[in-house]
C-alpha cells in the first residue's frame, strides 16, 4: 500500500472487534512513531499502552463515556515529558505527539488495523488510572483494534479552497 492509499483508506473509527493485537503489528506502529520527526529532535513523546480490559473501561469512562474505546484492541495514551517552546511560540508537546499519533495511524491503516483519536477525555482521571506523574502532560487519545464498522468517506474541502502559492489569496 503507498502512503497516499493508506492515507485515503484512514478514517476515525468508533466500532471495534473485541479482539487483541499483534504484538508484531504493535511493534510496527511504535516503530513508525519513534521514526516520527520531533521539534529540535527531542523526542518528548511517550505511550502507554492499554489492552486490559478494566482498565480500558476506566479510560472510556473519562473519556466521557465513549464506551466504543472499551471494544478497541488497544488505547494509546499519547504523553509529553518536554516544555520546550519553539521560538514560533509553539509548545512542542502537542504537535510532536500529533506528528506520532499520524505515523501510527498511517502503520496502523496499512497493518489493517482502524485508529481513532480521542480529545474528549479528562486528563487527571486518565493519569490517576495509569499513574501518570504529574510533570508528564496527557495531551491525547488514540484507539487501535480491528474495525468492526466501514470507512464514512468524510467530507473534504476541495483543494483550491485550502491552498494557495506566493501569498495569502483567500
Amino acid at each position: 500500500m503507498t502512503v497516499l492509499e493508506s492515507i485515503r483508506k484512514r478514517y476515525s473509527c468508533r466500532a471495534y472487534q473485541q479482539r487483541g493485537i499483534e504484538q508484531e503489528k504493535l511493534d510496527q506502529i511504535f516503530e513508525a512513531a519513534r521514526l516520527a520527526p520531533s521539534a529540535k529532535n527531542i523526542q518528548d513523546w511517550r505511550f502507554v499502552v492499554v489492552t486490559d480490559k478494566e482498565k480500558k473501561r476506566q479510560i472510556a469512562e473519562a473519556a466521557c463515556d465513549q464506551k466504543f474505546l472499551e471494544k478497541a484492541g488497544a488505547i494509546i495514551i499519547a504523553c509529553s515529558n518536554g516544555d520546550y517552546v519553539m521560538r514560533c511560540g509553539q509548545p512542542i508537546g502537542p504537535i510532536d505527539i500529533a506528528i506520532a499519533l499520524e505515523h501510527i495511524c498511517l502503520q496502523a491503516t496499512d497493518s489493517g488495523l482502524a485508529t481513532c483519536w480521542i480529545g474528549s477525555f479528562y486528563p487527571e482521571k486518565i493519569r490517576s488510572i495509569l499513574d501518570i506523574p504529574d510533570n508528564i502532560a496527557v495531551i491525547e487519545l488514540m484507539a487501535v483494534g480491528y474495525p468492526a464498522d466501514e470507512m464514512k468517506k468524510p467530507k473534504r474541502e476541495p483543494i483550491e479552497k485550502i491552498l494557495c502559492y506566493e501569498k495569502w489569496r483567500f
